[in-house]
């Protein structure tokens, strides 16, 4: 058995290690520790599971198992939605309920209460949140999750560290050998040489990318918060214990890692320290390690960019990188269209997925555990009068329902007092009007709420990649704002999203009368049709139709003779289009005739129609 489980695993050594060492040795030149890791990869090969070694097996007999259509994410901090990793283990009959069959457990790994960001400056990359449960426990709920045909995601935070990271403990009491695992400059000169060069991630919150540090009389690089210190990759030793803590990962049954912060991971003096190459060269590392121990395991890279932009973190088809990477600026990019009433970016961007290699793959969504940042194409929207500042203001202003006609409710994060550069908070629901509605006792605006709810999920759907829902968007969950009666929590607007799970409204989403039944049996609706039509594969023939109405967006997905036509209304009009003159079709959701030259698209509502 033994010997059988070697061969394998030399099997797939041979085929990646010429690649492997040369990349290592480029950065490193230490052969040393590049043997090292090959030993260590060959230990957690050793210790993963026979189930685990089963799973590698037949996802590589289908790689792009990922890809299938009935695929479905939910984003979820396990004690917001059920108290723990033993109450998300009990809660699965719910997730199945969903059609969900990829969890993404936001991070859960143990944290300085006060001190987080959200879970992500990891104190201990070996110990889950006491409060959560343990490590073992966590084993048995990815083994549950495998039984139930459920994959598991979580993040993987590789660019830092807490300042209360054993690493960070012994560089702060001058172990030299831990400090280099780190950037520490016992005087300005270098700091202010970074500066000139470093954007700034939270300028109002957390300015600058250096904290000084007055018992060591040195200063470390903190890109994000003073609290969550750079780790240096120049370093093998930080590579190495890195890449170790993944497969650990691996390991404990994790499907999908998502690398937190992927541009950030290396530095160089005299560049921004963004999208560097040599980033590409640890993911690519990453990758083929993940290959040789673990192949059932992917990449899911967090890269903040346009699509077009972000292309270069899947890697070439014959040296890939990241299996799938998400679609962030497109969700930026519909709340825009929706405010504006105009889709015409969104075509744009729609376009530019479609015209990429069908490898590649997006994760798309409405809503994620941050805030919104507008990191709009400005070059395109100077051509419509929009500029960069006052558009932004704009689209703040509306989303806090400050705006004529908006509904919405949420609330700014990182608001710069002087540029007025914010981001913006607010759940799904919120943002579509519901809470306002449901605030005002108003069913009329609750209805129609609900409607833009669906429709915008809609076109998530309609998108190519792997769509995700933010738990609670499922059942309409609207903002929460205890998070300000929380000290360790007031500082942050993020956690106006990031409410408790209500059970007993969930209890609701069988009752059609309800606000919650409305939204979970409609979303229900498109995540069934979804899984029935060959049209939504991955890949299907994605193009954009031009409809003369600037506020109506339509898609149309094509496969195996079979056309179906998606067409959004973002306008508080109704809206009537002519697709395919003469043509006639069917209501992919009420199964009714429809006449493809004359089609009624009403305000803020959908069509999916599949050609006959």
């Amino acid at each position: 058995m033994k010997k059988n489980q070697k061969s394998v695993f030399e099997k797939r050594l041979e085929r990646h290690h010429d690649e492997l060492r040369w990349l290592y040795m480029e950065l490193y030149q230490n052969d040393s520790m590049f043997y090292e890791l090959c030993s260590q990869m060959n230990r957690f090969y050793t210790e993963r599971s026979s189930a685990l070694k089963k799973r590698d097996q037949e996802k590589e007999k289908h790689p792009d198992w990922f890809k299938n259509r009935d695929m479905l994410g939910m984003m979820l901090y396990m004690d917001n939605f059920a108290g723990g990793i033993k109450g998300v283990e009990e809660k699965l009959d719910y997730i199945e309920d969903c059609q969900v069959n990829c969890v993404h457990l936001m991070p859960f790994l143990d944290v300085t209460p006060g001190k987080s960001d959200g879970g992500y400056a990891v104190k201990d990359f070996r110990k889950v949140r006491p409060d959560l449960g343990t490590m073992e426990d966590l084993s048995d709920l990815t083994r549950e999750c495998h039984k139930r045909g459920i994959n598991v995601c979580m993040d993987f935070v590789m660019n830092h560290t807490s300042e209360d990271h054993e690493w960070a403990l012994r560089a702060r009491q001058g172990d030299g050998e831990y400090m280099s695992r780190y950037f520490f400059y016992d005087n300005p000169e270098i700091p202010r040489e970074y500066e000139k060069y470093v954007p700034q991630v939270f300028p109002t919150t957390a300015p600058g990318n250096f904290t000084y540090l007055p018992d060591t009389g040195h200063f470390v690089m903190t890109t994000f918060y003073p609290y969550q210190w750079d780790l240096n990759y120049r370093n093998p030793r930080v590579f190495n214990e890195m890449m170790y803590n993944f497969l650990y990962f691996a390991n404990l049954g994790m499907d999908i890692i998502r690398i937190d912060a992927v541009p950030y991971i290396w530095k160089e003096l005299g560049t921004p320290c963004r999208n560097l190459p040599k980033v590409h060269t640890i993911v690519r590392m990453m990758r083929m390690i993940g290959e040789i121990v673990c192949p059932s395991t992917l990449l899911l890279g967090e890269v903040v960019m346009e699509p077009e932009k972000v292309v270069p973190y899947f890697g070439t088809v014959e040296k890939p990188e990241c299996h799938m990477l998400y679609n962030v600026t497109t969700m930026a990019t519909i709340w825009h269209s929706l405010a504006v009433q105009d889709t015409r970016l969104l075509r744009r961007q729609l376009d530019t997925v479609a015209a990429l290699p069908k490898e590649y793959t997006f994760l798309n969504y409405l809503r994620c555990h941050d805030d919104i940042g507008w990191g709009l194409d400005f070059d395109f929207l100077k051509g419509q009068g929009m500029e960069e500042v006052a558009h932004k203001r704009f689209l703040n202003e509306f989303y806090q329902g400050n705006y004529p006609g908006s509904e919405s409710r949420g609330e700014l994060y990182n608001d710069d007092p002087v540029t007025r550069d914010a981001r913006f908070c607010g759940t799904t629901a919120s943002m579509c009007g519901v809470e306002s509605a449901g605030f005002e006792q108003n069913e009329e605006k609750m209805e129609s709420a609900i409607r833009l709810d669906i429709m915008l999920h809609a076109y998530m759907l309609s998108q190519s990649g792997i769509p995700m829902i933010y738990s609670g968007d499922e059942i309409g969950q609207v903002n929460d704002y205890s998070y300000k009666e929380d000290p360790m929590k007031a500082a942050d607007s993020r956690y106006i999203h990031r409410g408790a799970f209500h059970w007993e409204l969930a209890a609701r989403r069988t009752d059609a009368s309800t606000v919650e039944g409305r939204i979970f049996q409609g979303l229900n609706r498109l995540e069934r049709v979804r899984k029935e039509h060959a049209v939504f594969d991955a890949d299907a023939r994605v193009s954009t139709r031009e409809t003369g109405q600037p506020h109506v967006m339509c898609i149309v997905r094509e496969k195996d003779g079979k056309r179906m036509l998606g067409a959004f209304n973002f306008s508080l009009d109704d809206a009537v289009i002519s697709p395919f003159p003469g043509g006639k079709a069917v209501d992919m959701i009420s199964g009714k005739k429809l006449e493809m030259g004359e089609l009624d698209v009403p305000a803020h509502d959908f069509v999916w129609a599949l050609s006959e």
